[in-house]
């Protein structure tokens, strides 16, 4: 393994480990995600826990740390295999952050920021499934799975890079594999729809 890739990683996990929505709940709640709600260090459990401005903010900031990776690992190396190695890292960070004892959020902002500059067409249709979906269903977390899933063939579509396709598949597979329970609550009918606190 090359320095550079070391780096890369290394950037990434960092990067991606900054819990964002912990943070804003502990300054503007006083709360602790992790026993709050769903008990989820991210942005939609601090949406229900706190304010509409509060949750969009750590979603922007979410999404800004994925950008964020990998314009950082472009500097560190050209290319489209050392962004996508960061990107997958960074979305590992956000969901297992060392700081929070491995346990965060369910990475869906941060891939978003990440394929924001990876795939930015394939994103876009993404955000689009996400957005029909959670106005059809009001389930965030369905909508989630489904862009997620779609994600990997979208930036196959639009001309991704190999690497940057196998990236998409690996994030969609832990996303989804995150949203394992809500999946479950979903077809039990128990699932928060938007709009319910927690």
């Amino acid at each position: 393994m090359s320095v550079n890739t070391v780096a890369v990683l290394m950037v990434g996990y960092l990067l991606g480990s900054i819990p964002f929505a912990y943070l804003l709940a502990r300054k503007h709640r006083g709360i602790d995600l992790r026993f709050a709600g769903s008990g989820n260090v991210g942005a939609a459990n601090l949406l229900r826990n706190t304010t509409k401005k509060i949750g969009v903010s750590a979603m922007a900031l979410d999404m800004g740390k994925g950008i964020a990776t990998v314009l950082v690992a472009r500097q560190i190396e050209p290319g489209a295999t050392a962004p996508t190695v960061a990107g997958v890292a960074a979305v590992l960070g956000h969901i297992y952050p060392v700081w929070l004892g491995f346990r965060g959020g369910k990475g869906v902002a941060t891939t978003c920021g990440v394929f924001a500059i990876l795939a930015p067409y394939a994103t876009a249709l993404a955000g689009l499934f996400f957005l029909l979906t959670v106005w059809w269903t009001k389930y965030v977390s369905l909508g989630s799975v489904i862009a997620s899933a779609a994600l990997p063939a979208l930036v196959y579509a639009t001309g991704g890079p190999a690497i940057t396709v196998i990236g998409a598949v690996i994030i969609a597979a832990i996303v989804i594999e995150r949203h394992r329970a809500n999946l479950v609550r979903v077809a039990s009918g128990v699932e928060r729809r938007i709009g319910q606190s927690a």
